[in-house]
């Protein structure tokens, strides 16, 4: 086997994995695990901040990101509003609506493929420049991974928020 196949088919095959998980997510009653919800509210949170500071100087590129940033967050409040949640004598849980969920992630998949295809199509980026610089410079894909990052964030954020609640009501109730 060439040397050269082994780290990108190691990260297609994480990438493949995680994108699994996310998908077995999306579907179907999940308990709320706060730890987890928060981690990846913070991971793509930070990853959101780092783009941010990455595209800052162009401003039509941090318009992109940002609005898709804003559609994501709008998306996520529609989605909580269809989110069903529920507390039992083992928990609490959460059912997503699981068009929505399924569309952000379709939609970035999709983006990614095509950006992965389009790149390595083409000559490799000139030394010294960043790895992700081509992915930087793509309007619909800063739109996709903002969509994608607000959703994300905002989406576990309301579900704590949500399930907090109602634990704490059920509290009051029993």
């Amino acid at each position: 086997m060439d040397p050269k196949l082994i780290t990108p088919l190691i990260v297609s095959a994480l990438v493949v994995w995680a994108l699994y998980r996310r998908v077995r997510r999306t579907f179907g009653r999940q308990p709320v695990q706060p730890p987890r919800l928060y981690l990846r509210a913070g991971i793509l949170g930070m990853i959101g901040v780092l783009l941010l500071a990455s595209v800052a100087r162009e401003g039509a590129l941090l318009g992109w990101l940002v609005g898709g940033m804003a559609c994501g967050a709008l998306l996520a409040l529609v989605s909580l509003r269809h989110t069903r949640f529920e507390v039992d004598r083992s928990g609490r849980f959460y059912t997503p609506h699981a068009y929505i969920g399924m569309i952000i992630l379709a939609l970035f998949l999709s983006r990614l493929i095509f950006r992965f295809v389009t790149i390595y199509t083409r000559a490799a980026p000139a030394a010294g420049t960043s790895p992700l610089a081509a992915y930087e410079q793509s309007p619909l894909t800063l739109l996709i991974v903002g969509l994608l990052i607000g959703y994300y964030v905002l989406y576990n954020l309301g579900v704590l928020s949500k399930a907090r609640s109602l634990g704490e009501h059920q509290d009051l109730m029993t």
